[in-house]
């Protein structure tokens, strides 16, 4: 983050990001401990971080949301390429919420809803804070269609009961059989979408250029729904910085 900080002269990308976050009514939001409590997100391929399941990975993610056990998430994230070679095939997965709950059964739908569950920390926020292992038990499901989950890292605890565990298993099953959409993301484009009543995932089809997928770049912000949204979780900023978290 220095070295940019040193180099980058211009900000026209931050500046659209934050425009767009006025435009709609959702707050920025960031954390202390990552990236130098940046609130615009540089998303590259680190080497410390390939083939891990972080935005620096420059292999594949699984359908997640962003921060899954972090207690507190965007409810939108905003993506701005900034550096994309159009030859190579890498496409941002979409599920919608609503979707997944077509593949769930009620009763599933219930034991989701339910705190048996337990989700790691990344490599890149266990690097960030030695503190941050694992969340707490949370639920999988709330709201309508509000998911916590990310897919191979959500897990449930030792004393689970067997229709919790099942329930994990059917969710599974959905997300595979779930209809998804893929976009991909050029240079210049926007795509902001909702983090918490969706999963997304990274989806490498096809590489021509491996010089130009190790340089890719996409700015990223996380925001909060709406003021109100961001006043639920003020006990956890900055004192002189709103939508700051401490960590």
């Amino acid at each position: 983050m220095n070295d940019k900080y040193r180099k980058k002269t211009t900000f026209i990308g931050e500046s659209l990001l934050e425009l767009f976050s006025q435009l709609t009514d959702s707050p920025l939001l960031a954390y202390q401990t990552r990236n130098n409590g940046d609130f615009f997100h540089d998303v590259y391929a680190h080497k410390k971080y390939s083939n891990t399941q972080t935005q620096k990975t420059d292999g594949e993610l699984y359908f997640h949301n962003d921060r899954t056990a972090h207690p507190v998430r965007a409810d939108f994230l905003s993506l701005l390429g900034m550096r994309c070679s159009e030859q190579n095939l890498i496409y941002t997965g979409y599920l919608d919420g609503k979707e997944i709950l077509s593949w769930l059964k009620p009763e599933s739908q219930q034991w989701l809803r339910q705190p048996w569950y337990i989700t790691p920390y990344d490599e890149y926020s266990r690097d960030s804070n030695k503190k941050q292992l694992y969340s707490e038990k949370h639920v999988i499901l709330e709201n309508i269609h509000t998911f916590r989950y990310y897919d191979t890292r959500t897990t449930y605890l030792s004393d689970a009961p067997k229709e919790a565990i099942e329930a994990l298993l059917e969710l599974k099953i959905a997300i595979t059989k779930a209809k998804k959409e893929h976009v991909s993301i050029n240079s210049g484009d926007l795509f902001s979408f909702a983090n918490q009543d969706s999963l997304h995932n990274r989806e490498i089809i096809k590489i021509v250029d491996k010089n130009a997928m190790e340089k890719r770049w996409l700015l990223k912000t996380y925001s909060f729904r709406n003021e109100e949204y961001l006043n639920k979780h003020r006990e956890y900023f900055h004192p002189e910085i709103c939508g700051l978290v401490q960590e």
